[in-house]
């Protein structure tokens, strides 16, 4: 899973982000700080990954994994070069979701490039360069497609479905806002739209106002009502939090957050927020040589599941030997869940589960 981290300078990007990956990205008090893009991976934290290690004592534990790419902040103009915007849009063209860090806390030690705080604008400018981006992208689409569409049928397929998308970005909706069907989803697999990918919004907020946004954030309301009919998820942070929460073990991590009143740090809301929005679960694999958790898109059948680990797999699939997590911690092993009847054998028409502990026969 690869996420893009945008949003106005100084919102507090590159600390959440530093604060995730501990990467180390430079983070100041001044615009474009940020001019490379920063790019940092996570392990995603899976109780039921590390519960397998303790059974298997494997030899590798291969977690999956989140890979951040944060840009420097957008500015009015961005879409045509404006601090070097065109530049770094270019950087989150190819990522699956983009987290919208909007600052949502007040004061003046930190400046705010509009000089005073007010979500609902700052949405608004960054989405707007969003969609002018990705105009000027479809437009170069349309032409080519349009002289294509005169022999070529699949042309002719698509160039309605664009045109139907840059009548929404000409009114100022987002691609994502088109309804498309599965046909014409796959006419667009090569044609990486900002607008079109799904969005997390992250809240940046004081450590005072963490624990209840809702009622003591003006904020805070003011973003969550302005983004309540996209289908977006919606998460709460405090970046300063974040960074002095990835200097800590994780015991003391757990106490600092019942210090302050919250069931779970921002990365781990960021995590199970992308996994929400872009439908992922993870099955798992498990044995003396490794443990190891493999993202899939939910509906996913086993054979192409199988071909997440290698395309071998898929080609020769014969079957999936199958039990839930919850039975194998409960029973031990596998050969005792074996015993017990809990190990299924599924066939290629089988949809995974979360949770799966799966074995895959296969034979090329």
């Amino acid at each position: 899973m690869k996420l893009g981290i945008v949003g106005l300078p100084n919102v507090g990007k590159s600390t959440l982000f530093n604060a995730l990956t501990k990467a180390g990205a430079e983070s100041a008090n001044y615009p474009f700080c940020t001019i490379d893009p920063n790019v940092g991976v996570v392990a995603v934290p899976d109780e039921r990954l590390d519960r397998l290690a303790e059974m298997y004592h494997p030899k590798k534990y291969t977690p999956a994994v989140i890979e951040f790419v944060d840009i420097a902040g957008l500015v009015k103009g961005a879409s045509h070069g404006e601090g070097l915007g065109n530049k770094f849009l270019s950087h989150i063209r190819e990522v699956d979701a983009i987290v919208h860090v909007v600052r949502c806390f007040g004061g003046s030690e930190i400046t705010h490039v509009e000089d005073t705080v007010d979500p609902a604008r700052d949405v608004d400018t960054i989405n707007t360069e969003l969609i002018l981006a990705d105009l000027e992208l479809l437009e170069r689409r349309v032409d080519r497609v349009r002289k294509a569409a005169k022999g070529d049928k699949a042309a002719q397929a698509e160039l309605p479905v664009l045109e139907r998308i840059g009548e929404a970005l000409n009114s100022g909706k987002p691609a994502r806002s088109v309804s498309l069907t599965e046909s014409e989803q796959d006419m667009l697999t090569d044609f990486p739209l900002l607008t079109a990918k799904p969005v997390i919004y992250c809240a940046n907020v004081s450590e005072d106002d963490l624990a209840s946004p809702k009622e003591d954030n003006p904020y805070y309301v003011s973003l969550a009502e302005y983004v309540k009919n996209e289908n977006a998820e919606i998460i709460t942070v405090c970046a300063r939090i974040e960074a002095e929460l990835s200097e800590l073990d994780e015991e003391d991590q757990q106490a600092y957050l019942d210090d302050l009143g919250i069931k779970e740090s921002g990365l781990d809301q960021l995590i199970r927020a992308s996994y929400r929005l872009l439908g992922y679960i993870s099955f798992l694999t498990a044995g003396e040589k490794e443990v190891r958790a493999w993202t899939i898109v939910k509906g996913t059948k086993a054979p192409q599941a199988a071909g997440k680990i290698h395309s071998d797999f898929e080609r020769g699939f014969i079957r999936a030997e199958v039990v839930p997590y919850a039975s194998l911690i409960e029973k031990g092993s596998y050969n005792a869940c074996k015993e017990a009847g809990l190990v299924r054998s599924e066939g290629k028409d089988y949809v995974m589960q979360d949770g799966d502990v799966v074995l895959f026969r296969f034979n090329v």
